[in-house]
């Protein structure tokens, strides 16, 4: 006997998978999250569990969702496993237009990366999601790895008919965190697959500043591009599963994201060095792929790309000039020809 899942607090839930340790949590519905007037929280008013047979694997719950902008009629199909996965349907009545809504909402925290070395802790990373994770339409493969900036911080990928999202902790080794009592190691993802077309929206990423691991500071969501209308109901329906990663993919995938000052004469004039490790061997000294990486803002020096041989991956770093910028949005991307070799891998560099 063992626990799946609890739903706990407004319209929070969070599940686990075999093997793993409570970590990221869901919500029902997100309302003005992160706005400057202040979050509303529905939350979940009454729930009905409906008597499994003796030979069911699964478990179905059904809840009503209140608040003063929505209400809604939620229908959780369960089933425990390696991983475990929730099914979600959802029928939402808002009592007002809702501009500003998250749907498939999902809430974790990121303090520290060796890419945020801000706080002195005698662990490595401290983090229960590393990145946010998003397949579109088309099957690009984007990875965001997660921050905990100094002032607000709101990031929007708009996508057409998103195949899946989701807030990924990758980082699966103990060594990578040092800690033996939160075991961020055992952190479930929780990833997102729609049921049905969502049409044209945003997969929208909110990061809060925090000082300390006990907040959730991250959340990642749907927002359709038109708004919930009132008195119109909105229907949707999501898999969610608690893997311990995103689907696999035929692509290198970022494995770490590294940030620090230059070396030599460089340091002096304000460069940063990154450093984006991938996890497949997709460069030899015979053959390196092409980097494509474009700043929004600054100057990037030309990235070099070479194996690495204690991970048997790829490597790729670059610097950045900083000067006169405040901000600048990083895209890079591993390339054959036309080919992509890799997920697309964002970063928001901020002074």
């Amino acid at each position: 006997m063992d626990e799946i899942v609890v739903f706990q607090g407004a319209s929070y839930f969070r599940a686990v998978s075999q093997g793993q340790g409570y970590g990221l949590s869901a919500r029902g519905l997100a309302v003005d999250t992160g706005e400057p007037k202040g979050e509303e929280f529905p939350f979940f008013r009454s729930f009905w569990i409906e008597k499994p047979t003796a030979s069911a694997d699964e478990v179905i719950i059904h809840a009503l969702l209140d608040s003063p902008s929505a209400t809604g009629a939620y229908r959780f199909r369960i089933r425990a496993g390696a991983p475990t996965i929730t099914e979600i349907e959802a029928t939402i009545y808002p009592r007002r237009a809702l501009d500003r809504v998250g749907l498939a909402p999902l809430t974790s925290m990121f303090l520290f990366s060796p890419a945020d070395t801000r706080l002195l802790d005698y662990r490595a990373a401290v983090h229960d999601s590393d990145g946010l994770a998003i397949v579109d339409g088309d099957g690009e493969r984007v990875w965001r790895p997660l921050a905990n900036p100094k002032r607000l911080q709101f990031s929007a990928f708009a996508v057409e008919n998103p195949k899946g999202f989701g807030l990924v902790q990758r980082t699966r080794q103990a060594a990578d965190f040092q800690d033996l009592e939160a075991r961020y190691d055992k952190r479930p993802t929780g990833w997102i697959e729609p049921i049905g077309n969502w049409g044209h929206g945003s997969i929208v990423l909110i990061e809060i500043p925090t000082d300390e691991e006990i907040h959730d500071n991250i959340v990642a969501f749907w927002r359709p591009a038109a708004p919930l209308e009132a008195g119109k109901p909105f229907t949707i329906a999501y898999r969610l599963s608690w893997p311990d990663d995103a689907p696999a993919n035929t692509v290198a995938r970022v494995e770490r994201t590294a940030i620090g000052q230059a070396i030599g004469p460089l340091r002096k004039q304000g460069f940063v060095q990154f450093v984006v490790d991938f996890t497949q061997t997709v460069a030899t000294e015979d053959e390196l792929p092409t980097a494509h990486l474009v700043a929004s803002a600054g100057r990037v020096l030309p990235p070099v790309v070479q194996p690495n041989p204690a991970t048997g991956g790829t490597r790729v770093s670059f610097l950045l000039d900083p000067k006169g910028i405040d901000l600048s949005e990083l895209r890079l991307v591993l390339r054959r020809g036309e080919s992509e070799l890799s997920e697309v891998w964002l970063y928001r560099w901020i002074k």
